[in-house]
């Protein structure tokens, strides 16, 4: 028996230098590509938001609801999945496509849904589907990937970036038709992504070893200030991302319609798939590629400067040129999610081995439920103040996460030294 795993380890030789598995960037590309398709579920009713509150009469509070009700399920998944250890306790490809092929069913039922209530519990439902792709996503490439992850997650993450806004970009394409066509397009993507996780991705050859969460366990994540520290940086950037999101394609519609009512649609959607997809997949690799060189905690400090500046900055081009509100929008986007991996990264390296999963998986839910809050202040500050101040509170989140991760660079130091 030890003799056939030494033969299968050498077969899936270790290539550059022990860093890589063979076949690994193959099963990167596939991976990632699933994780794109799948993830066009989270914002699917978003980008048709307005027909399906008028459709549903929805309320301010329901509209609230609407709004987080994809974080919540998800919040709920995860820590259901977690606390379980379903990924760990089954295939995790097997997982990652039923959740693809259930979130792709629970999506297509908001075509024949004629209330608010159906309609927001099934994407409450469609969240916690997402909560078998994008967590189990990140374990599969762990499993491919068992050192230097920083561009391979960098990579995902670009994926689930351009995954998240590619509704924007369907919506280009069935602004003048019916509604029902984006759901059901992001549906096939999801069902197209649950075949190709289920069948043409293998195994990886060696299994990482991860215990499932446990209440005892997360004692000892809360003590260890390190790793702490670079959660409280998360939660800062999270304070941002989902908001910036969710609302900067609105804030576009109604800043360009001040400029001009006279411009198309479409305009609206590609400018948003671009500032937060094709940006953000870019930032991703960027950000990737650029915290090996110069640290985890280097790498977030500069993202969370530039975008915090962003959001203040932002408000100020509302009804002006609409090229200064797109080049801020896309400097936005690529320094919002540029440092998003490495929050995990900087966590699975400097947290022990015994609780690095419960680290990752406290760090995810804690950070999915501080976006709740966020997004659903932003309309309150809108309405209150317009459109032009609205996003400087989101500026709190990564200017404080700021300020943790300069208290980390030096346990990022020694760990290197280590």
């Amino acid at each position: 028996m030890g003799n056939d795993k030494f033969e299968i380890e050498a077969r899936y030789s270790i290539s550059m230098g022990g860093m890589m598995i063979q076949g690994s960037w193959r099963a990167l590309m596939w991976i990632g590509l699933s994780e794109l398709c799948a993830l066009s579920l989270w914002y699917s009713a978003s980008v048709i938001a307005p027909e399906l509150i008028d459709l549903w009469n929805l309320s301010p509070n329901s509209e609230a609801w609407f709004s987080a009700s994809v974080p919540i399920g998800f919040v709920v998944g995860a820590l259901f999945s977690a606390y379980f250890g379903i990924a760990d306790r089954f295939n995790a490809r097997k997982v990652f496509a039923i959740s693809a092929f259930l979130g792709a069913l629970l999506n297509a039922l908001l075509i024949f849904a004629d209330s608010s209530f159906i309609g927001i519990l099934l994407r409450i439902l469609t969240g916690i589907t997402l909560a078998g792709i994008y967590p189990v996503a990140v374990k599969m490439l762990s499993e491919w990937f068992p050192r230097k992850r920083g561009l391979a997650i960098g990579i995902l993450i670009a994926a689930l970036t351009l995954g998240s806004s590619l509704p924007h970009f369907i919506v280009i394409f069935f602004s003048s038709l019916s509604w029902k066509y984006v759901i059901i397009c992001s549906s096939v993507l999801a069902l197209f992504s649950a075949f190709v996780v289920s069948v043409i991705l293998d195994d990886a050859p060696v299994k990482s070893k991860r215990l499932p969460f446990s209440l005892k366990v997360l004692k000892k994540v809360i003590k260890n200030k390190p790793v702490m520290l670079a959660n409280y940086g998360y939660f800062g950037h999270m304070w941002e991302l989902y908001a910036m999101w969710t609302w900067l394609p609105l804030f576009m519609t109604a800043s360009f319609s001040t400029y001009s009512p006279e411009i198309p649609h479409w305009v609206i959607g590609l400018s948003s798939f671009i500032s937060i997809g094709i940006a953000g997949g870019i930032g991703c690799v960027i950000g990737g590629l650029i915290s090996d060189k110069i640290g985890r905690a280097n790498l977030t400090i500069i993202s969370m400067l530039i975008s915090a500046s962003c959001s203040i900055m932002i408000g100020f081009t509302f009804g002006q040129y609409i090229l200064l509100t797109i080049i801020i929008s896309i400097i936005w986007g690529i320094s919002i999610i540029a440092d998003s991996a490495q929050f995990s990264a900087a966590v699975s390296e400097i947290a022990e081995e015994e609780y690095v999963g419960t680290a990752l998986t406290f760090q995810m839910c804690i950070g999915f439920l501080v976006t709740i809050f966020s997004i659903n202040l932003i309309p309150v500050i809108q309405r209150m103040i317009g459109w032009e101040w609205a996003f400087f509170i989101l500026a709190i989140g990564p200017i404080l996460g700021t300020i943790t991760m300069f208290k980390y660079k030096r346990y990022e130091f020694r760990n290197e030294k280590v």
